[in-house]
């Protein structure tokens, strides 16, 4: 299995993650806080539920802007040839280049006269 696509793997299992925690935390509106109500005492009271809850959703942002990054750098290294390529480059004209292209133009100017040559002999035959 590739390092990219185990990468991708993590990286949705962390977004998931992420979303799900943010989701359970108590917001002004109420949300779907499982923080409410219970004794104040004990670990997951209210404010243990909120601190746990912060501190969870620090890391796993964290480790999704990591994998963000580390995904990115994969996929350029995975991606790149590693040498320029320069067939498209234009900036240097050979003459035998300047010379190929004033001999087409030549020739299609000649096929052009051609047929009104032709065309005047048969006219001439007949």
């Amino acid at each position: 299995m590739s390092l990219f696509l185990f990468l991708t793997v993590v990286q949705a299992i962390v977004a998931f993650s992420l979303v799900c925690v943010v989701l359970m935390q108590r917001s002004e509106g109420g949300g779907l806080g499982i923080g409410g109500g219970g004794s104040p005492g004990g670990l997951m009271s209210a404010r243990g539920a909120a601190d746990f809850l912060t501190r969870t959703t620090k890391w796993l942002a964290v480790m999704f802007v990591v994998l963000s990054i580390a995904l990115a750098a994969v996929a350029i290294n995975a991606t790149s040839g590693g040498e320029i390529d320069q067939t498209l480059d234009r900036s240097v004209a050979s003459e035998s280049t300047q010379t190929d292209e004033d001999t087409i133009l030549s020739a299609s100017s000649d096929e052009a006269a051609a047929p009104a040559e032709d065309d005047a002999l048969s006219g001439v035959a007949e």
